[in-house]
């Protein structure tokens, strides 16, 4: 039995020379009763020795380079070099404070990026940058960062970067941390995670929303309890899907131990289970992303300065992966790893906060 309920959407004017306008939009929400996780299995320990747990820093480091390109490079593990590729634009849209992004897609020539400002409490927007305009333009990272500035309204070559980007209505979002792109389906979806402090969520319902990659807005959402038995969780944080459309998150049950969730996501109903097999070393403190590489077919589990990744199709069934299989990189940045995401091709992109910006990074297969 479900229940459909219509929220209706304003409409938000053209500003700031910046394709703003949304069409109004009715976004329906389907409550699943029905368990939406499956009884766990028997779980069994996988020591993923390679992977070192990191600690979140006391306080994470601005970039070295304000107005220019910054480098994050691996110092252990599978070796990677990420280069700055856009300086996010500060300040938002009228003056917005977009110094927080949560979270990010790229699809295509599209990149779509969440900002969830603090003093908006659960609110925000997605904001989606068409690459490849911005790569006609010849535009360069200091340009994107100063394109609502004051001083850009007397810039043509500004104004003509603003075409570029779409700024989005905004919408309850919850944490912001979630937006994933369904490689079958070729939608967009997140969690809306709210919560009443960080990490506590204001309900044990989880809510998926899938987004519309036109309007930047939800079109539809499904309300559900992932609750089996006594075993319960209210919800994921971080999204991923893989190739089959199959739907994932991770969490950190304990201090050091980390849960894979593998699911699918219908237009009325959804279903996860827990995975058997548990990672004994998790990347680190903080579950900040989830990302899936299409072209070696791994999933990429984010943590501040540490990511770990294993191969999805070692998940299926009571699953088979070996500690060989899990592979792992520590960064000495100091920065804040807000998100990741995978081109088609498996080029890597890579969101840093505390001076936002999008990393490119320089090989496919890592």
């Amino acid at each position: 039995m479900r229940k459909i309920h219509l929220w209706g959407a304003l409409l938000v004017s053209l500003i700031w020379g910046v394709t703003a306008t949304v069409p109004a939009h009715a976004m329906t929400t389907v409550d699943q009763h029905a368990a939406a996780l499956a009884t766990p299995d028997k779980l069994r320990p996988l020591d993923d020795t390679q992977v070192h747990f990191v600690t979140v820093p006391s306080s994470y480091a601005q970039a070295a380079n304000l107005h220019g390109t910054n480098t994050i490079a691996s110092d252990q593990g599978s070796a990677v070099t990420f280069t700055t590729k856009y300086l996010l634009p500060t300040p938002g849209y009228q003056g917005e404070a977009w110094g927080d992004p949560q979270s990010m897609a790229v699809v295509g020539h599209y990149l779509y990026v969440v900002y969830c400002p603090t003093a908006w409490h659960n609110r925000g927007r997605i904001v989606r940058f068409n690459m490849r305009k911005l790569a006609s333009l010849k535009a360069t990272p200091h340009q994107i960062q100063r394109v609502y500035t004051i001083a850009a309204n007397l810039s043509a070559k500004e104004k003509q970067i603003r075409t570029a980007i779409k700024v989005g209505p905004a919408f309850v979002t919850g944490h912001g941390q979630s937006l994933a792109y369904d490689w079958k389906t070729h939608q967009l979806y997140m969690w809306c995670d709210r919560e009443s402090a960080p990490r506590v969520p204001v309900s044990q319902y989880g809510y998926l929303q899938q987004l519309s990659a036109s309007t930047l807005t939800p079109v539809q959402r499904i309300r559900f309890r992932l609750r089996a038995g006594d075993f319960a969780v209210p919800g994921g944080h971080v999204l991923a899907f893989d190739h089959q459309g199959r739907a994932y998150f991770w969490t950190r049950p304990n201090a050091t131990d980390v849960y894979i969730y593998q699911g699918r996501v219908g237009r009325h109903h959804v279903d996860f289970r827990l995975t058997s097999q548990v990672l004994r070393h998790g990347p680190g403190t903080c579950v900040q992303s989830m990302a899936f590489n299409p072209n070696n077919d791994r999933l990429y589990l984010v943590a501040d300065e540490s990511i770990a990744s294993l191969p999805v199709a070692k998940l299926t069934g009571s699953g088979h992966l070996t500690g060989q299989d899990v592979k792992w990189t520590h960064f000495a940045s100091k920065r804040e790893f807000e998100g990741l995401s995978f081109g088609e091709n498996g080029q890597a992109y890579l969101l840093s906060n505390h001076q936002p910006e999008v990393f490119a990074g320089n090989t496919l297969d890592w």
